[in-house]
């Protein structure tokens, strides 16, 4: 399959985060990998094309996971009775430290690469560990499955143990830089993104560093940011200076800019005062709700963020997260979102299955440019969907199959993925 083509089947997308258009047995088309748009009855110059009849599949945009460890892989869904410092400190870093060993670090990330290339995600923003081999590891065989990747060597000079931990900013810095170096024009589909694990990790010489390479070098900065009340104290001792949390990143100059959008995963308890940083930073959040039930973090306030005007997409957030499964990700924000309203604060409205989808795909695949739906110009990534085991008696609209999709994800299987127009998945019959 070239990357000029049409399929057809049940199309479902976003065209704004309250609208979901869906056509019954409709066409979308691509044109060397950007999609043309979305149609009832296929217009006369793309009938010479090649066309694909998934029949009665549906076929979705592709979705993208703003925020995923993948180191981490090898041990989700284990160690979930902690909170997040003793977490990171038992499970995490002990992990994260046997990237050092080459066989290891290679065999591990193909078991996380496997699970890229067969699930939901078209696009996604990746941290690796301090180690560059294996980052560069990581990011070839990124290139390989054909998904569009941020990935970021991780930084961390403080706070890390004896076996996690740089020796100082100064060597933190060179060894980003050496990474950076190593991978230049290397890759069409993997690009590099600084990745300061979070303020305890990171002294503040390493952190203004990073800030300072971020301008030499035009690139973004992905970290974390108010997931978990003791985190955010020990950010307060550690920059006492500044006024929150988001504010002691603002002040090392890692918050970005619009044209170089910083993303902060979670938020779980940020404020007015972080949300108005956010939002004059263009700041992107990451919001991650298995893992922030799973770790006892909290329910972010997804809807203060939207009302804010900030561009909220989704993470999986493996390993705190259970699953590299966006479907099931978009359960869990719908059902978090549903118990902030009833137990914390019932003005906070809950999230709709619109906006939700719309994080998934259209919404987080804003970071990436034109992802995440059919309009036409947007690149073509797309996921075609067989729910024909979720047996019904009932007739239902493609928006309703969707959302059953959502909500009985282990029912629903990728039959085909596509990604910038070039098939990368095929599910073996």
């Amino acid at each position: 399959m070239d990357n000029s083509f049409v399929l057809r089947g049940g199309i479902a997308f976003s065209e704004s985060a309250n609208r979901i258009t869906t056509y019954y047995r409709g066409y979308v088309v691509c044109i060397d990998g950007i999609c043309k748009g979305a149609f009832h009855d296929l217009p006369d110059q793309y009938k010479g094309l090649q066309l694909y009849d998934y029949g009665e599949r549906i076929i979705i945009p592709g979705m993208t996971d703003l925020h995923v460890h993948a180191p981490q892989y090898t041990f989700r869904g284990i160690g979930m009775d902690a909170e997040l410092l003793d977490w990171l400190s038992t499970y995490t870093f002990p992990e994260e430290a046997k990237y050092g060993n080459m066989e290891y670090a290679k065999k591990a990330y193909q078991y996380f690469t496997d699970d890229m290339r067969r699930c939901f995600s078209t696009r996604a923003v990746v941290f690796a560990t301090l180690h560059n081999e294996a980052t560069i590891e990581l990011m070839n065989q990124l290139e390989d499955t054909g998904i569009v990747t941020y990935v970021g060597k991780v930084n961390m000079d403080r706070n890390g143990g004896d076996n996690l931990q740089e020796d100082s900013a100064e060597e933190s810095l060179k060894a980003t830089k050496e990474w950076l170096d190593a991978i230049e024009g290397k890759y069409v589909n993997t690009k590099p993104i600084l990745t300061p694990r979070f303020i305890p990790s990171c002294s503040d010489e390493l952190m203004k560093g990073l800030g300072k390479l971020a301008k030499e070098r035009d690139l973004r900065i992905q970290s974390h940011l108010s997931e978990n009340h003791s985190e955010i104290e020990w950010v307060k001792e550690l920059v006492p200076e500044s006024t929150c949390y988001a504010n002691a990143y603002e002040m090392f100059d890692t918050m970005g800019t619009p044209e170089r959008p910083t993303i902060m995963a979670h938020c779980v308890h940020s404020d007015d005062r972080e949300l108005e940083i956010l939002k004059n930073h263009g700041a992107f959040i990451a919001h991650c709700a298995d893992s922030n039930m799973n770790l006892t973090s909290g329910i972010a306030p997804v809807r203060k963020f939207l009302d804010a005007g900030i561009d909220v997409g989704l993470g999986t957030d493996v390993a705190a997260g259970s699953s590299m499964n966006l479907v099931k990700t978009m359960l869990i924000t719908l059902q978090a979102s549903k118990m902030y309203y009833r137990l914390v604060d019932t003005n906070v409205k809950p999230l709709t299955f619109e906006e939700v989808f719309f994080m998934a795909t259209l919404g987080g695949g804003k970071y990436f440019g034109n992802v995440g739906t059919f309009k036409e110009g947007y690149e073509f990534d797309a996921i075609v969907v067989d729910d024909s085991k979720m047996y019904s008696m009932r007739d239902m609209s493609i928006r309703e199959r969707i959302e059953r999709m959502c909500y009985n994800d282990a029912d629903a299987l990728i039959k085909d993925k596509f990604v910038k127009g070039k098939k990368v998945y095929s599910r073996v019959e």
